[in-house]
């Protein structure tokens, strides 16, 4: 009777236990049906404001979407200092980490993420990527080529010209130093060329091939030109600082491409705001984690708005006045250089 009775017991717990199992939340490659949290790999390619505001607006348009850190959100972030072979690095390191998604910031280092996960299930979104086709991430039509999709930061080139034209009526010839290594920045220089006979201007190209070619490819375009305008070039941002002081000491402008290149001495821009970029990333991303669609099943986005950012401390060196049509609608005027 006790034998019958143990063996009664014992079925009942291993059937209990059985049901249990079945219950479980079931993981995916996209996190959990059931709210388990996730793994996220930020990389970055190189360090300086526009792109640290993407991440930080990738992260508050996850949190916009319920997915926030230390409630079911880890996140992984690694840096690649602009050095293509640590980029490369990086995408390992997630893959081996086995992370739910990849967030990849800047052009090369989506390009990177894209080779890098092709032979795994981890989708891509990337953001700050100037033109995904010229960079084949995307076809024509905005598709994507595999489980990769995320925002572009197209510049607003023609409305740049106008501002430029607006606040230098005489000025002629336009430099522009990049890196021939970056897709984005070729493709940018395409356009500016195209369009800058539209608005009496010639652009002068300054090209590098790194970091340490910039100091003697300024000296050499500002003897040429006018006045300086800088991409979202990711070489040349990350040396802005020095191209800033060698035209400030010839009384050159320099115009850049968005809000943090203004607060660090560019004159003016019709910028793009990068947190909000960074944020409708972030709810792309949210769709695809909590498997309301696939990376390869959505588009790539363009940011839509630019706006006017000024820097009138800049302005008073160089002895100009912000023209107020500009700055009647700007989005933020600065008085100060940090």
């Amino acid at each position: 009777m006790k034998k019958s009775m143990r063996l009664i017991l014992m079925t009942a717990i291993a059937a209990a236990a059985l049901s249990a199992c079945s219950k479980a939340p079931q993981k995916t490659s996209q996190g959990s049906e059931n709210g388990d949290s996730y793994t996220i790999g930020i990389g970055q390619f190189a360090e300086h404001g526009s792109l640290d505001n993407c991440r930080e607006g990738f992260i508050q348009g996850l949190k916009e979407e319920g997915i926030e850190e230390d409630k079911n959100l880890t996140i992984l972030y690694e840096n690649a200092q602009a050095d293509g072979g640590t980029a490369s690095q990086i995408v390992n390191n997630f893959l081996s980490k086995k992370t739910d998604l990849i967030c990849a910031i800047a052009t090369p280092m989506a390009q990177t993420a894209f080779s890098g996960t092709k032979k795994s299930e981890t989708p891509v979104i990337y953001t700050a990527v100037t033109d995904p086709v010229a960079a084949a991430l995307a076809t024509e039509d905005g598709s994507s080529v595999g489980e990769i999709t995320g925002t572009s930061d197209k510049l607003p080139v023609e409305k740049q010209l106008e501002m430029i034209r607006t606040i230098l009526p005489d000025a002629k010839t336009i430099g522009i130093l990049y890196s021939t290594s970056e897709i984005n920045s070729e493709a940018a220089i395409a356009e500016y060329k195209a369009a800058a006979s539209s608005y009496g201007f010639e652009i002068v190209e300054g090209p590098v091939t790194a970091s340490a070619d910039i100091p003697l490819a300024a000296d050499n375009l500002l003897t040429k030109v006018d006045c300086l305008n800088n991409l979202t070039d990711n070489t040349v941002v990350s040396s802005l600082p020095l191209i800033l002081d060698k035209a400030s000491k010839k009384n050159i402008p320099v115009f850049g491409s968005e809000i943090e290149q203004v607060k660090i001495g560019c004159l003016a821009a019709m910028g793009l705001d990068y947190v909000d970029l960074g944020k409708q990333t972030g709810k792309m991303a949210a769709k695809v984690l909590k498997g309301e669609a696939k990376a390869s099943e959505i588009k790539f986005e363009v940011i839509k708005d630019a706006a006017f950012y000024g820097n009138t401390k800049v302005a008073e060196n160089l002895g100009i006045t912000l023209p107020a049509q500009l700055t009647d609608s700007a989005a933020e005027i600065f008085k100060d250089i940090k």
